[in-house]
């Protein structure tokens, strides 16, 4: 049963511009586990071309001459929606989340607040001058530093969006960084998160008619050649996020001239050095590092897979496991996992089971891990090679004698590093930053930090809105 003053249907599409769609209703997860019905709309070749004529109409009346800022203040209005505990919309989209998307209901709560405050005015202010100093390059020519020559900067007239579905909110994201550059969008939402984005446009209809008209947001089986033959034909940029064969699947549909950004699998991992492993210390980094794993249920290209700890501190690496596993506990009280797949919980009791039998054999290993279900589990493993985590708050901790090991150690994930979190002292981890940098990794912080970047960070190591747009150059 929905809850009370919610929905029990939910348009999972946003197709301003053409006739009410055919829909067909789908029912998220188990037979029986929730009465939420999402309408999927039903389209066609011709209607996609109907659309997309639509949408470029929409930008070149409303949004291609919309001063940047003006941009900018709408989706902030809609930000401060979601933020609102009281508004419909976020209880509308807490809701459907959790009953889509299997995470929890205080997991829900924690993504949309730190989503939703990257996509407020000020956030995307901070961003457009991060990546263009004088953002107004976007409304006009501006000129440059020396002054002998104006520059303007131009997103292309319509990007295609293809989303994944493992972090609620990242569709968004996406979305308005080309709006933000004066792109129209169609975005193309993925089963295993399909609402967060249409609620979005509809708000931001809602808001400002002409911007919500430049947007547009359905669902289709990816790979459906007659559809994505229209839209990658139209698109002047095309952004997919997924697996490698996801990327390169739409990568070799996309044609050459056109601009396109893949943001692929990607893994994260934690190192705590030995001064921080003083008792009290040690046991803060360990409850920053328990959230880290805990927020989107460790879904995230951001979520770490497992900790190096260094030898060598007041508390040893296996202590530290200990201590990590009681933190992991205590925020599952608070920010309890959601629903795992049959699949995904046997592959947590396949490492758990290895793990018992490698202590058994006296390999040095140890298990901490949640009595009775599959909720959390840390591992303290003395192997010091980089094994991935099955996810679903699953994490490793391992020793290193020193950090000159770690280059040898991470070079196999090089290509796929993003986000290192360090625990140390400054003077640390600063060569520590630039070994890492050389080795592939694209972003370096804190270990409390992992989980929210800062909306001007480099995305998997590059500008989200620079590499949108073309420049003009006026001497």
């Amino acid at each position: 049963m929905a809850a009370i003053g919610l929905p029990a249907e939910l348009d999972a599409f946003h197709l301003p511009g053409i006739p009410p769609p055919s829909t067909t209703t789908w029912s998220p997860g188990d037979e029986g586990r929730t009465s939420l019905r999402l309408r999927v709309a039903q389209l066609t070749p011709p209607l996609l071309v109907r659309l997309i004529d639509g949408l470029l109409d929409a930008r070149t009346t409303h949004l291609a001459e919309k001063p940047v800022e003006e941009i900018a203040a709408a989706i902030g209005r809609v930000a401060s929606r979601f933020l609102d505990p009281a508004s419909e919309l976020r209880r509308t989209a807490a809701f459907g989340l959790r009953e889509v998307t299997g995470l929890s209901g205080p997991v829900i709560e924690q993504v949309i607040d730190g989503m939703a405050a990257d996509w407020k005015e000020d956030a995307l202010l901070d961003l457009l001058t991060a990546e263009f100093g004088d953002f107004h390059v976007l409304d006009e020519f501006a000129p440059t530093g020396s002054g002998q020559r104006r520059v303007r900067a131009f997103g292309p007239p319509l990007a295609v969006h293809v989303f994944s579905g493992n972090v609620p909110g990242v569709s968004v994201t996406s979305v308005i960084r080309s709006l933000l550059t004066k792109s129209a969008v169609l975005g193309k939402t993925a089963t295993a998160e399909p609402i967060l984005a249409p609620l979005f446009a509809s708000a931001l209809a809602a808001e400002d008619a002409a911007l919500g008209a430049c947007l547009s947001i359905a669902y289709w089986p990816g790979g459906e050649p007659a559809l994505e033959e229209v839209a990658f034909e139209r698109a002047g940029a095309v952004i997919v996020y997924g697996g490698r064969e996801t990327v390169e699947a739409v990568r070799a549909r996309v044609a050459p001239g056109t601009t396109f950004l893949g943001y692929g699998h990607r893994v994260s991992f934690g190192i705590v050095l030995k001064e921080l492993l003083e008792a009290p210390g040690a046991a803060e980094v360990a409850r920053a590092a328990a959230l880290a794993v805990a927020t989107f249920d460790q879904q995230g290209c951001v979520s770490p897979h497992l900790f190096y700890v260094e030898d060598g501190g007041e508390v040893s690496a296996r202590e530290w496991c200990s201590m990590l596993g009681t933190a992991m506990a205590e925020i599952e009280r608070v920010l309890p996992r959601g629903r795992v797949a049959p699949g995904e919980a046997a592959a947590i009791q396949a490492a758990r089971t290895e793990a018992e039998f490698a202590h058994l054999s006296d390999r040095g290993q140890e298990l901490h891990a949640s009595k009775g279900d599959t909720a959390w589990t840390a591992i303290f493993d003395p192997d010091p090679t980089f094994n991935p985590s099955c996810l679903n708050r699953l994490v490793r901790v391992k020793p290193i004698l020193e950090v000159a090991q770690l280059p040898d150690l991470i070079r196999p994930v090089a290509p796929v590093l993003q986000t290192v979190g360090i625990a140390g002292s400054p003077a640390r981890i600063a060569p520590l930053a630039d070994e890492l940098a050389r080795l592939g990794a694209s972003r370096i912080t804190a270990v409390g930090r992992m989980a929210w970047p800062p909306p001007e960070w480099h995305h998997d190591g590059r500008p989200p809105l620079a590499d949108l747009v073309r420049w003009c150059d006026w001497e």
